[in-house]
């Protein structure tokens, strides 16, 4: 009983603060009585972040929908079921009989094929505000679809989980484009799904020039500082290594540094993410080396632990598990490159970059969208060398994507 007078007093802090929880594209749009989709047929990108508060299916919501014909729907990564692993190719998935197009296997860019007879493209998937994340990159290949076959493009938005204020990160360099950094933002961009799309449109990003017909369902009540626990909003796991919203801060705090392949970040075991740890490493001495860092919102703890699958299982790991007790005085990005700093002055001999191999160096690379990150920290492993780089394009893309904002 007192655990739920807790949550209870939680909820009430949040609605005095906030005013009434907020609600989501997909709530306003039922609000709105579905206006923009009607007398249309609709082709919907989702997977199963998209539902209402009560957890009903934007699928289901758009089928029973007055005057909306929903035709088909498309997945991104993991599918729309959201069911499949990372980087998995997706060649089939289902969907309550709607005919279901994968835009993460053969194709990643809906085909005119797969858009005949439909005349609206709507998008509801929540993110993680990280620019490797890899459904911005469908928002974005979709938006050039929808523009060539000359059909309209909505957007049903959603909270940046990380909130509206954080810009963390250096945009992508020129050669550097992949899935995995389509777009020149920020590692964390600050931006909710459908003002990233209001940015991307505006500043002429899609490929082939031009613009989409585009229109946000912006939503009710949102603001830039909230927390997504002061929304109201369910969580669902977008991905099966982001279970809970305490995640999605964490993944921008290792993610970088995992996919060199010879840190572990906790893929593999309970708690993706949220740890750093390798074969050679001694717990109490990388947790006292990290404390003692005294970085603001963050403290370390010592853990061991062997994976449950992925490339390091059943192997002993030592390492920190990471707690981050205030996220808005956290500088997420730079958690990894302190512990690779930390982890270097302890185990000079043990040195991540010459042990990855080539392949996972081009990921990192991807992922940072440079290879100046891997270079610049490369030569004395120490923070400092990196952080202007990291620091550098913040003011310069808030500044250009101010007139996208909608809250």
């Amino acid at each position: 009983m007192r655990s739920l007078a807790v949550l209870f007093t939680v909820f009430l802090s949040s609605a005095f603060l906030f005013g009434q929880p907020v609600r989501s594209g997909i709530e306003v749009l039922r609000e709105e009585n579905f206006a923009p989709l009607r007398g249309k047929r609709v082709g919907l990108i989702t997977n199963p972040t998209g539902v209402d508060r009560k957890l009903q299916s934007t699928i289901d919501i758009l089928r029973s929908a007055p005057g909306v014909t929903l035709v088909a729907v498309f997945g991104p990564e993991h599918g729309v079921s959201g069911t499949h692993g990372p980087g998995v190719s997706v060649e089939s998935d289902t969907s309550r009989g709607l005919p279901v197009y994968s835009l993460y296997g053969k194709t990643r860019k809906p085909t005119p094929e797969m858009l005949k007879g439909i005349d609206l493209l709507v998008y509801d998937i929540q993110d993680i505000g990280c620019r490797s994340y890899t459904f911005i990159s469908t928002m974005g290949l979709a938006m050039e679809a929808a523009r060539d076959a000359g059909i309209g493009f909505v957007v049903l938005d959603r909270p940046d989980p990380l909130g509206g204020e954080r810009v963390e990160g250096n945009i992508i360099e020129k050669g550097f484009e992949s899935f995995v950094g389509a777009y020149p933002i920020p590692y964390l961009y600050g931006l909710t799904c459908g003002e990233l799309a209001r940015f991307i449109n505006g500043e002429g990003l899609l490929q082939g020039g031009g613009r989409c017909s585009l229109e946000v369902i912006a939503m009710k009540g949102w603001r830039r500082s909230m927390k997504f626990q002061d929304t109201g909003l369910p969580w669902v796991p977008p991905s099966p290594h982001i279970p809970e919203i305490a995640t999605a801060c964490h993944y921008p705090s290792t993610g970088i540094l995992g996919e060199l392949g010879v840190l572990s970040e906790g893929v593999g075991y309970t708690i993706p993410f949220k740890v750093l740890a390798a074969e050679w490493i001694d717990p109490e001495a990388m947790a006292g080396k990290m404390n003692g860092l005294n970085i603001d919102g963050v403290r370390f703890r010592p853990i061991r632990f062997a994976p449950f699958y992925g490339t390091k299982k059943d192997k002993d790991l030592g390492g920190v598990q990471i707690y981050i007790s205030d996220s808005t005085k956290a500088s997420l990005m730079s958690i990894q490159f302190r512990f690779l700093e930390a982890q270097s002055e302890l185990y000079p001999e043990k040195n991540p970059f010459a042990m990855a191999d080539s392949s996972r160096l081009r990921m990192f690379d991807k992922v940072a969208g440079t290879d100046k990150v891997r270079l610049l920290f490369a030569k004395r492993m120490k923070y400092e060398d990196l952080r202007p780089l990291l620091e550098r394009d913040v003011a310069p893309f808030r500044a250009r994507a101010a007139k996208y904002l909608l809250y």
